[in-house]
């Protein structure tokens, strides 16, 4: 009896934990997307004026005003999804054409080569590679070489974390983490603070030398807390969020396996198409649809001068595709969220109310409250370049009337845009990243948000330190 009663209480044990377990990532984008659809009710729709500027739409501050929203149904939910997808299929297939790529180039055993050569000249010294790794994508991302590239990037994480025995939480963090130190700072980035700058009249360069001194900063926490996790699973492989990946024996042998001149010559041939690829990018105006087209290029030539028949380069390509499905329409449904908000003209009366309580507030709450709206109004608009337009209008003229610099507001924006692509599940960019590595979201942040909480306390003193000095131009 009391041996049936035991039995009885650990299957209930066991029914309870399976109820409390984590929701899925697209269980938790479709409860976000019900909230936007409910907030279409609840929030006037609204608009702001806009004009075109040598080419570029810009929101004209003070012409906000109410106007006649639709009233969604239910199908508009469902449509929201789909059109997300549609206006994400960029993304969507870059991600879908990275991952082709990469399964041609780790197949042919170049990259295992490279990598297997590094880790064996700094054994024992793992944490030059992890830093040199994350210094290089920093540096990439706050010169503005890298941003959406990141993604394509994330692979050459994965085989560098699965060659130390981490896990992929360390793939992530090393490129896609990395470079978004550079990013959220971005002393020479042309696509968020050149072009914030530009709208609040601003010198390009202007304000340099300090955002660097705090790049420095970020950039040090940001390995020390990569680091000290690696250093985690290395003593203890349990201690892993998100558990290590399995290397076999063969794998450990393969350390020594023969570097060929077939190798370098797909790695020469890589290494110059990423080249051209990030100048293409920054240079010639290249979309995330030229990305994707220059992917399939780049897994083509690396097949045959692999010297994989036509038949296993078409069908391996495939397979590095099926491997990035599940987070790949991930970034359709977190586009969703913005569809229906759109679709309800409610976005722009959203953007409006962040902006209200600004207005009287002291010169230094005033710059925190400009960077936590701006970090808000990231979970609807998380393009860089996009968020400055819409922002920066409004705050060049409310930094002037509130006493702070418009050095000090730009960047608020960016510290808003960039520190919350770290965790907004909106992120096209990060999901993409998350499932090139294959990494739920809800294991990411429970890693990350500690070393969230550390770059937002730096973002608050940069800011209140900027006030203070009258950091300037202007």
């Amino acid at each position: 009896m009391n041996e049936t009663r035991r039995n009885g209480e650990e299957d209930m044990n066991h029914i309870q934990k399976k109820r409390w377990e984590m929701p899925d990532t697209y269980v938790i984008l479709f409860l976000v997307l019900i909230l936007g659809f409910i907030a279409t009710y609840l929030v006037p729709s609204g608009a702001f004026d806009r004009e075109m500027v040598d080419g570029v739409e810009r929101v004209v501050p003070d012409t906000y005003q109410q106007t006649e929203g639709p009233a969604l149904g239910l199908m508009d939910i469902f449509n929201s999804i789909q059109m997300g997808m549609v206006q994400s299929a960029d993304i969507i297939f870059l991600v879908l054409f990275t991952g082709g790529m990469f399964e041609i180039i780790e197949r042919s055993g170049a990259l295992r080569g490279v990598i297997n050569r590094a880790v064996t000249i700094t054994r024992g010294n793992e944490f030059w590679l992890i830093a040199i790794v994350s210094t290089i994508f920093a540096l990439a991302g706050a010169v503005g070489a890298v941003a959406n590239a990141v993604i394509a990037f994330v692979a050459i994480g994965v085989i560098i974390a699965r060659t130390l025995k981490l896990d992929p939480i360390i793939a992530v963090a090393i490129t896609f983490g990395a470079n978004f130190v550079g990013f959220s700072v971005g002393f020479m980035n042309p696509y968020t603070v050149g072009i914030a700058q530009d709208i609040a009249e601003l010198p390009l360069l202007s304000g340099a030398g300090f955002r660097f001194i705090v790049f420095v900063i970020i950039l040090s926490i940001t390995i020390w807390y990569i680091w000290r996790y690696a250093k985690k699973i290395m003593a203890d492989p349990s201690k892993s969020i998100i558990g290590v990946y399995e290397y076999s024996d063969d794998e450990e042998n393969q350390l020594d396996t023969p570097f060929t001149i077939r190798h370098k010559l797909v790695l020469i041939f890589v290494a110059l198409c990423l080249g051209y690829f990030v100048y293409a990018s920054s240079q010639l105006g290249w979309t995330i649809n030229n990305m994707a087209a220059f992917f399939l290029i780049i897994a083509i030539g690396a097949g045959i001068i692999a010297g994989m028949r036509y038949n296993t380069l078409a069908l391996t390509f495939m397979e590095g595709t099926k491997k990035l499905v599940y987070g790949a329409l991930v970034v359709g449904l977190a586009r969703a969220v913005i569809v229906i908000l759109e679709d309800g003209k409610t976005l722009d009366s959203i953007v409006y109310g962040l902006s209200i309580p600004l207005e009287n507030l002291s010169p230094v709450f005033a710059a925190i409250g400009m960077f936590l709206s701006n970090g808000l109004l990231n979970f609807l608009v998380n393009s860089g370049s996009g968020q400055a337009m819409i922002a920066m209008p409004m705050l060049s003229p409310l930094a002037d009337m509130i006493g702070v610099t418009r050095q000090v507001a730009v960047q608020a924006y960016q510290f808003g845009d960039g520190l919350t692509n770290l965790i907004f599940p909106t992120s096209g960019i990060l999901m993409a990243s998350l499932a090139v590595a294959n990494v739920s979201w809800t294991k990411w942040v429970k890693w990350v948000f500690p070393l969230f909480l550390i770059w937002f306390v730096i973002a608050i003193v940069t800011l209140t330190v900027g006030v203070l000095i009258e950091w300037g131009p202007f």
